[in-house]
């Protein structure tokens, strides 16, 4: 170290370290006297306008480098926001998803064969379907669809981004390590919320407001959100996190990691009852059993059966944590007050969709529905589900469509696994499996893949059921009957 610091002080070296440090000076000066009369926003905005050109470079040059700052973007845009700051956050993450999809330059490399399969087929549908909707007769608001749109077709086109630039085995194992550092990120926040208390910007926000208080505030205990925009969002991360875990456990790994990755799973576990979401704890146990039928033998078998022993005494043992009577509460949804709740408002809304086979219009519910049709009717309903939502908004017909994208994408996904060979692919096709199912049954009581980062990170989930058997191809073509020359 010391003959470093003797390099840069010696000559013309010298003349480079006073630049950067008056360089340095004068940034901190500007960067200081902007936010003095602008505010964070004004400082915030320098920053971005030095780095973002940097960064597109980098995004154009490397698009693999593009595609991870797309996933960690996604990631921590929810924390970001948080901080009120009046910035559009959204349009970025689209103008990420544009410019890393602008240059998937199929003249210069042709590779359409990629995308000749099923799912990509059903999702191609299924954006159309959304895109034509600005049509819909039955809609109030042609705004609600504008901006509901970028969210559904735009962020759907990162499948066919991730299909194309994840190629091969070593970056999908940088894509998991960067997810799981950024779970263990997430779930020691949430733990630093539990033990030491909210920021106090975020304790003013929930503080100053009712609406927040009475959905957050528990039994005296407030449902934790981590760096997520609420509960349920950081409780489906938490369980999709510990799914990749239990999957890559199936894989050829040493039984350092394998304790690491059991270390993790009980990690992400524990903090997801930090968020008081029902719906979450329902998950895990779903997935053994799909995880179960896809590898059934005596010894996955005995891990089962130990699993739901396991299980069922913490669903019936008495207890006076808070925590944990919520769990229970998540396995007997008749004793649920919001549950009931929820069916009756399901059973309100089933009349409105059996008679609108092509729904009310895409962001008739919602946010979007309040902003722009305040005083319709869809804009006054909950859907509390993510295929209600559909249903409600996309009529029975979407309905079916996404009924089908699921259906398709998962039966790629299970058809895939047994034709995979090598056993690490093998491990990560498990865990995108298990990590869709789940999603789809956590679709049903919330809407699990509309929100960041799952609303993004589900469709390269899906692209990964395909990537892993087009990489065991490329390693062991004899055993897929692919001739080589």
């Amino acid at each position: 170290m010391s003959n470093i610091v003797d390099s840069l002080t010696r000559g013309r070296d010298k003349v480079v370290v006073a630049g950067l440090t008056i360089g340095l000076l004068f940034f901190s000066s500007i960067f200081a006297l902007i936010v003095s009369i602008w505010g964070i926003i004004g400082g915030v905005l320098l920053v971005v306008g030095i780095i973002g050109p940097l960064l597109i470079f980098g995004m154009i040059r490397f698009p693999k480098f593009g595609v991870l700052s797309y996933l960690i973007a996604a990631y921590l845009v929810m924390y970001v926001i948080g901080f009120q700051l009046n910035f559009p956050f959204g349009t970025v993450l689209d103008g990420l998803i544009l410019i890393i999809g602008f240059f998937i330059n199929q003249k210069i490399h042709p590779n359409w064969s990629i995308f000749r399969n099923y799912v990509s087929l059903i999702i191609l549908v299924w954006i159309f379907y959304n895109v034509i909707q600005v049509a819909n007769p039955n809609a109030e608001s042609r705004m609600a669809w504008l901006y509901t749109i970028r969210s559904v077709a735009g962020v759907m086109a990162s499948y066919f981004i991730f299909n194309y630039y994840i190629d091969s085995l070593k970056f999908v194992r940088l894509i998991f390590k960067v997810w799981l550092a950024l779970s263990v990120i997430a779930a020691l926040y949430a733990i630093k919320q539990e033990y030491f208390g909210f920021f106090d910007y975020e304790q003013n926000l929930l503080d100053n407001s009712p609406l927040l208080r009475s959905l957050l505030f528990i039994d005296g205990h407030w449902r934790k959100s981590s760096i997520f925009s609420d509960p349920v969002a950081f409780s489906y991360n938490m369980v999709v996190s510990s799914l990749l875990c239990i999957g890559m456990l199936t894989g050829p790994l040493s039984i350092k990691k394998k304790v690491i990755l059991g270390l993790l799973i009980a990690l992400f576990l524990n903090v997801m009852l930090y968020s008081g979401t029902r719906a979450a704890y329902t998950l895990v146990p779903m997935a053994m059993v799909l995880f179960a039928v896809l590898n059934f033998n005596a010894k996955i078998f005995a891990y089962v059966a130990v699993f739901s022993v396991f299980l069922s005494i913490l669903i019936f043992m008495p207890t006076s944590n808070a925590s944990l009577v919520r769990f229970q509460s998540a396995f007997r949804p008749s004793d649920d007050a919001s549950y009931s709740v929820r069916v009756q408002n399901q059973l309100k809304i089933q009349p409105y969709i059996q008679t609108h086979p092509f729904g009310g219009g895409l962001g008739a519910t919602g946010v979007w529905g309040v902003r722009f049709a305040p005083n319709s009717f869809l804009a006054q309903f909950p859907p509390d589900s993510g295929y209600v939502r559909v249903a409600v908004e996309l009529g029975y017909v979407g309905l079916f469509l996404i009924c089908a994208l699921m259906f398709i994408v998962l039966k790629t996904g299970i058809t895939n696994y047994f034709k995979i060979k090598d056993p690490e692919l093998k491990s990560y096709c498990l865990a995108m499996i298990l990590i869709v199912a789940a999603l789809n049954v956590g679709n049903f009581p919330q809407e699990a893949i509309v929100q960041f980062p799952l609303s993004v990170f589900f469709y390269m989930f899906i692209a990964l059921m395909n990537i892993t058997l087009r990489l065991d191809q490329q390693k062991n073509p004899e055993h897929h009957g692919i001739v080589t020359t």
